[in-house]
């Protein structure tokens, strides 16, 4: 199972990565497998506000429908239409191109997990 180490990971099993106070989020490789094949994403819209640990989308495979949950606070400055419009891309390249959205930050995030805390943590669910 891949967890790029240069990511950081929540518990719900989203991704985020931090570039000059913009955080790209995205579901993780775990999350996508268990999810199976996805069918649709229903991502926060731009210039809406999130808080970290509130859903702010859903995604939904054959399988289910599971919630996303906002890994840091501040406000959605863009969204991936690739992935609305083919999400099976989340399956597939889900730390590339199947990015979901980004945030503006307001604050500087505390609650991530690193690389090697996600990994224990996917190993106990696995």
């Amino acid at each position: 199972m891949s967890v790029p180490a240069e990511l950081n990971y929540t518990n719900e099993h989203e991704w985020v990565s931090v570039t000059d106070g913009v955080a790209t989020v995205g579901i993780t490789a775990f999350a996508a497998e268990a999810l199976g094949d996805i069918v649709y994403v229903d991502p926060p819209q731009a210039g809406a506000a999130v808080a970290a640990g509130d859903t702010c989308g859903e995604v939904e495979s054959t399988k289910s429908v599971s919630d996303i949950y906002a890994p840091v606070d501040g406000e959605v400055t863009e969204v991936n239409q690739a992935v609305v419009d083919e999400p099976e891309v989340i399956g597939t390249d889900p730390y590339g191109r199947g990015w979901l959205f980004k945030v503006a930050l307001s604050a500087e995030p505390t609650d991530l997990l690193t690389s090697e805390q996600y990994t224990t943590l996917i190993e106990g669910e696995g």
